[in-house]
């Protein structure tokens, strides 16, 4: 079965990132290394490689979703991630992205707000040897500055708006990649921080699943 997998894994990159411009050779060989299939349900391991988002859980109503290979590793390629980075995994579900980031970049710090996905997530990297992830729990919008700044942060789901508070712990020179906007009015954009200052543009569209707890706070107006 092992086998199997790892032709799968060798399928989804040739046949779902070589083909959608994900030319990283570092991010590229993540994803040939890390058992997506791990990061699921044995009932769900059979799905792990499809192109499509996976359901993994519901939390407090809302759906969590395993992201499509696809625009994961596009988003993950516009944070431009180094060997010496220190990245924030906003919404680390069961731990995938948290474990491909562990191969692109110096130390993760996964933030789950699940306490069911977060133990999920630390059980499957810790006995995978990703010993360079942590993984905490907290509201996903707060992320943990504590541990920052951070070089960059990833939001794994779209949001409506990306809080202050996730860009105050960037880094100098960080970036962070979140999409903004749902379904497929969703839009990928690349934060940078340069002189204490963060500003985004616009990269390209992507339709994601929603990651909750991001709803712009709405004000009344007479």
């Amino acid at each position: 079965m092992s086998a199997d997998f790892s032709a799968r894994r060798v399928k989804m990159v040739d046949g779902q990132l070589r083909t959608t411009d994900v030319t990283n050779a570092s991010l590229l060989d993540a994803f040939l290394t890390v058992p997506r299939e791990a990061f699921l349900p044995a009932s769900q391991s059979d799905l792990a490689y499809i192109d499509e988002d996976i359901r993994i859980s519901r939390v407090a109503g809302e759906p969590r979703y395993l992201m499509e290979p696809s625009p994961l590793a596009k988003l993950l390629q516009l944070a431009g991630i180094s060997a010496d980075d220190t990245v924030l995994d906003v919404g680390c579900g069961t731990g995938y992205s948290a474990a491909i980031l562990s191969r692109v970049a110096k130390s993760v710090v996964a933030l789950e707000s699940d306490s069911g996905l977060a133990e999920a997530a630390r059980t499957t990297l810790s006995s995978l040897g990703y010993d360079n992830v942590t993984v905490v729990e907290g509201a996903l919008r707060d992320g943990d500055p504590q541990k920052g700044p951070y070089n960059v942060i990833f939001v794994g789901g779209s949001v409506e708006e990306v809080p202050q508070a996730l860009l105050d712990q960037l880094a100098e020179g960080g970036r962070l990649v979140a999409v903004e906007g749902h379904g497929n009015a969703g839009v990928a954009r690349l934060f940078l921080k340069t002189t204490g200052i963060a500003t985004g543009r616009r990269a390209f569209n992507a339709a994601i699943k929603p990651l909750p707890g991001f709803e712009r706070v709405r004000v009344f107006e007479f």
